[in-house]
């Protein structure tokens, strides 16, 4: 029996006074002779908790809006987009005047039934988290797999911009090289411009320093003063960015046809790509990422160049009348061919330990080759150009 129903009982049935049951139970006078009221008028049932204030909250949400908001739901759930509160809200806002909070979509959407309760997660307070101040500070790059209609297995190249999370570039190859890599890296840098740093894994595609080398692209950077960053192997979380891009990607690749070639999954990439930058916002810039990256002045790269180590050296040149330039190593002078009709043209030679590229000053690639050093005249070949 609660306190209620035992004063009023005390009062009605044992006769005692509402000063001593108030005495007893802690209670004043008057709450003792409001139990009694209410237990004469309507028996034990009365003494109930009851619910104060009117019968329907004046600003709870409309029933229209809510099955407005459980629409969208469906509808970006079954297209495989991201159908979170945050995304929903934007949505919504395009075509309401007075549009609901994140928090009240989040709960119209758990009273509805549409988000399980989920176990608890780590505390965001031990979280370290990064993010740069303006577009292209930072671009992040990965690979990912995936597979074609016919279980066929592809990798698919991705840079986004750490800033805006703007998806730059997505291409799908049968196998990444290291040579695709820096290709596509360049592809994007002529529609988006240079970022002042890039960061990616450990993967052989994008630095061999675990090898006492370096890739084209680390000697690529270098040269033009891009700082290149690799995460802490086993340690996926640095590049939260584009892993994260990866697993949206996949989630609305899943709910697509099977893509018969490589073709036909660049399209519904690009697709995708497209969409994502341009109507799709995103929670961290509360807007589209290409929104949020044509929004800032861009970072570019420093001036002063990027150290490699020791075994990695960036150098210009001249084409003598030979058509050939000279090249040190471990204190040898060696002679390379590039041919007599580039007498006379300025070089930029990108030095990876035994591994040479030559450019000249618009930035063709003019020879790409292993340096042989027992040769002294390092002559041209097939598969040199």
């Amino acid at each position: 029996m609660d306190l209620a129903h035992y004063a009023a009982q005390a009062v009605l049935t044992e006769r005692r006074s509402l000063r001593d049951v108030a005495r007893a139970t802690g209670r004043s006078k008057s709450w003792v002779q409001r139990q009694v009221v209410r237990c004469s008028a309507g028996g034990p049932d009365a003494l109930a908790l009851r619910k104060r204030g009117p019968r329907t909250s004046p600003i709870r949400t409309s029933a229209e809006v809510e099955d407005l908001v459980c629409r969208w739901r469906k509808h970006l759930a079954d297209q495989g987009f991201d159908a979170g509160a945050a995304t929903i809200r934007y949505h919504l806002a395009q075509s309401l005047e007075v549009v609901p909070t994140v928090r009240t979509v989040h709960r119209i959407l758990v009273r509805r039934g549409f988000v399980s309760p989920q176990p608890h997660k780590r505390p965001r307070s031990s979280w370290i988290r990064f993010e740069s101040d303006l577009p292209n500070e930072c671009w992040q790059s990965d690979m990912t797999h995936w597979r074609l209609a016919d279980e066929t297995p592809v990798e698919v190249t991705n840079f986004i911009d750490d800033y805006s999370r703007a998806a730059l570039s997505s291409v799908v190859r049968p196998v990444t090289t290291a040579a695709d890599v820096s290709e596509q890296f360049f592809a994007t840098a002529e529609v988006f411009g240079l970022p002042a740093e890039v960061l990616s894994d450990n993967g052989c595609i994008y630095t061999t320093i675990y090898r006492g080398s370096h890739t084209g692209l680390e000697v690529d950077l270098a040269a033009l003063g891009i700082t290149f960053k690799h995460g802490k192997p086993y340690h996926p979380t640095t590049q939260g960015k584009v892993e994260r891009f990866h697993q949206t990607l996949k989630k609305w690749l899943r709910k697509q046809p099977g893509a018969a070639t490589i073709a036909d999954l660049q399209r519904q990439i690009d697709w995708f790509v497209t969409y994502y930058n341009e109507t799709r916002p995103h929670t961290a810039r509360g807007c589209p990422p290409m929104h949020a990256w044509r929004s800032l002045d861009k970072a570019a790269p420093r001036l002063d160049g990027v150290t490699l180590s020791p075994s990695t050296r960036v150098r210009r040149d001249r084409v003598d009348r030979s058509g050939a330039f000279t090249l040190r190593h471990n204190g040898r002078l060696h002679h390379v061919a590039i041919g007599r009709a580039h007498k006379g043209k300025r070089l930029l030679v990108l030095v990876a330990d035994l591994d040479v590229r030559v450019l000249d000053i618009d930035g063709t690639m003019l020879r790409h080759f292993q340096l042989d050093p027992s040769v002294i005249y390092q002559a041209l070949g097939r598969n040199n150009l």
